[in-house]
């Protein structure tokens, strides 16, 4: 019998069956798989104060209490529909495997929150970020890593995944692999080839010049997703930007600064690999907003007296 208050040992190990499924049978990254076992351990932890000895058993009502007082602890709706998500997907698993009839996960809504529009940079902001200084090697290595960022707009997973062979060098253009493993075909420009071929020339000097990854340490091993953000905060602070730039917001940034000039939604959608339309239309907010700004400061009627 378990502990009173505690996880039952055979919760424990269909827990640890889900997450080792979703590594060797679904092939989802560390970082996803890691993201899952936090939302298992979340809810183990709320049945354990709950008093439920086996989350396996928890109900409909239980659960939806259970995302209630998450968001009244201060975790937005978002982090808990995400939550939601991956205690659902348990759950599917443990139907699947015949431990449930009925998923109770199902059905249960996440509070709203209010839709935020995503931090972009300005134009002539992006153009200081990307002029810095090419006085060292790694200064070359981080000059061409933010300029295929903002030239393709990677997210920073698809990024840090990136092996030489992903580029093709005559078409100019990248291969990376998104979301959900769906690979998709991205054009490179100019500046950002430039400033690669700079940081190949370079590569083949520094240690371990066999290790396939284009964006390398001093030592020669693939930059890891922290290492890659911290390079970017770097300079967006050396270069006096005033804010904290992230990996994302070059993204967002490359999506906005796109449809300013283009006005093509379904190119963009393309280009970010979204899976749904809806998600590439935030960025007609950015849009509108610009266009307002232009009004603003343009229109003769618009203008405070």
């Amino acid at each position: 019998m378990p502990e009173p208050g505690a996880a039952s040992s055979n919760a424990r190990q269909w827990r640890a069956d889900y997450l080792q499924d979703l590594r060797v049978n679904r092939r989802l990254s560390p970082h996803t798989v890691a993201g899952y076992q936090r939302d298992l351990e979340r809810l183990f932890k709320l049945a354990e104060q709950a008093g439920h000895p086996d989350p396996i058993q928890l109900n409909h009502h239980v659960l939806r209490s259970m995302a209630a007082q998450l968001h009244r602890q201060g975790l937005g709706g978002r982090s808990v529909a995400r939550w939601l998500a991956g205690v659902r997907g348990w759950y599917r698993y443990l139907q699947k495997h015949q431990v449930l009839v009925d998923n109770p996960a199902s059905g249960i809504r996440p509070p709203k929150s209010p839709r935020k529009l995503p931090a972009a940079l300005e134009v002539d902001d992006v153009g200081i970020l990307l002029d810095l200084p090419q006085d060292e090697p790694l200064a070359i290595r981080d000059k061409a890593m933010l300029e295929l960022f903002y030239s393709s707009g990677l997210r920073l997973a698809e990024l840090a995944a990136l092996s030489w062979d992903s580029l093709d060098w005559k078409q100019r253009l990248v291969r990376v692999l998104g979301k959900g493993n769906r690979e998709r075909v991205l054009p490179v420009g100019r500046f950002a080839l430039q400033a690669l071929e700079n940081w190949r020339n370079i590569r083949r000097d520094l240690p371990a010049s066999e290790e396939p990854a284009i964006f390398v340490t001093r030592q020669g091993r693939r930059l890891s997703h922290r290492a890659i953000q911290q390079r970017l905060a770097y300079w967006s602070q050396r270069l006096g930007l005033g804010k904290h730039v992230h990996p994302h917001m070059l993204r967002h940034s490359f999506a906005s600064h796109l449809l300013e000039s283009s006005g093509a939604l379904r190119a963009v959608q393309e280009l970010l690999g979204h899976a749904n339309i809806s998600t590439t239309q935030i960025y007609t907010h950015l849009d509108f907003q610009h266009l307002a700004k232009v009004y603003d400061q343009a229109h003769p009627r618009a203008k405070k007296s």
